[in-house]
């Protein structure tokens, strides 16, 4: 386990190189979040007259559900980075040396993560420049934080599933365009649970986003109540395990094929 753990740090540092090699990158990432933020922000303020948002402000309700959204959608492309490396034979290469089989398929998990908590602190940190309150103070950044980084486990392992798997560029595009509204609006990301329609809330109450962003909003408010952030957050621990046991499983089945 400790030797796991140490080659799983060392194949992590060879993808944050890669990251810390193309600084443009970083800022691209960030492009989509802040249009989400300002633009959607500014598009719907008054909504919050509806009632049901916790808040007076729309962009202390949205703040949360950009930082997840960016959490799902920069790591269920993790999938890609790993069949590029099974196109170059970079991968097949690393099978002959004696590093840990979870080593190599965390390796980009971890650093996926941690390139999603910096970016969810970017994001946090426009929202304040916004005009954003964070009632729950430091501690509610964190969980939310840890929300996001919990949340792109689980989309990062499975993607990287899914690479392993069908080995196709154009398939994992396909299942990631289908999946990425579909789970963005079957949640509470712009429209507060009381104003959705019955069957998207109890669809939500299912979707592992919608439990990322309850945690970190609930976690953010004045009050939190710790039954929701505990809940929703220990079920994604769950899921996030059960997705990498996944991912090195399908690994050890590509192995077995090459």
């Amino acid at each position: 386990m400790s030797a796991a753990l140490t080659q799983t740090w060392y194949m992590m540092q060879r993808q944050l190189r890669v990251f810390a090699r193309q600084p443009a990158y970083a800022v691209i990432t960030l492009i989509q979040p802040v249009i989400w933020l300002f633009l959607f922000g500014s598009l719907f303020k008054k909504v919050v007259e509806l009632g049901g948002f916790g808040t007076t402000s729309y962009l202390d309700y949205l703040v949360p559900g950009v930082v997840v959204m960016s959490a799902l959608s920069s790591n269920m492309w993790a999938g890609m980075g790993t069949l590029e490396e099974i196109q170059r034979g970079t991968l097949d290469r690393f099978l002959t040396t004696p590093v840990s089989r979870a080593a190599l398929m965390n390796g980009n998990v971890v650093n996926n993560g941690l390139v999603t908590a910096f970016q969810s602190v970017v994001i946090v940190l426009l929202g304040l420049l916004g005009g954003a309150d964070y009632p729950g103070g430091a501690g509610g950044i964190a969980i939310l934080v840890l929300s996001a980084v919990l949340l792109g486990t689980v989309f990062g392992a499975l993607s990287n599933a899914l690479g392993m798997l069908v080995r196709e560029r154009e398939s994992i595009i396909g299942i990631n365009t289908f999946l990425l509204l579909p789970l963005t609006f079957l949640s509470s990301a712009f429209m507060a649970p009381s104003q959705m329609p019955g069957w998207m809330r109890h669809i939500a109450d299912f979707n592992p986003l919608d439990w990322a962003m309850v945690a970190g909003r609930s976690a953010m408010s004045g009050q939190p109540d710790w039954s929701e952030v505990l809940g929703r957050g220990g079920a994604l621990l769950a899921l996030a395990i059960a997705a990498v046991w996944l991912s090195i499983r399908t690994f050890r089945s590509y192995q077995r094929s090459v």
